[in-house]
């Protein structure tokens, strides 16, 4: 609160507020990027193996008709 007749705080005055912080650099930038990336596909692999071992591929064998592998494009007999 300002009262009359005292002066404005110049810019450098002293405040009770949060300090300025310097921004990362390009390097510091590039890692942060790079970091991203790499916890992104990690986390979707995560998510895509749960996905997988959540999903039951019991049916086919138990129903006695061909299936897939993970590794093969023909059903196996």
């Amino acid at each position: 609160m300002r009262v009359e007749g005292q002066p404005m705080p110049g810019v450098f005055a002293s405040r009770p507020a949060l300090a300025l912080v310097k921004s990362p650099n390009l390097r510091q930038q590039a890692a942060r990027r790079r970091t991203l990336a790499v916890c992104s596909v990690l986390g979707l692999a995560i998510a895509s193996g749960v996905v997988g071992a959540v999903v039951r591929h019991g049916d086919a064998e138990a129903l006695g008709k061909p299936h897939t592998g993970p590794f093969s494009y023909f059903p196996s007999e």
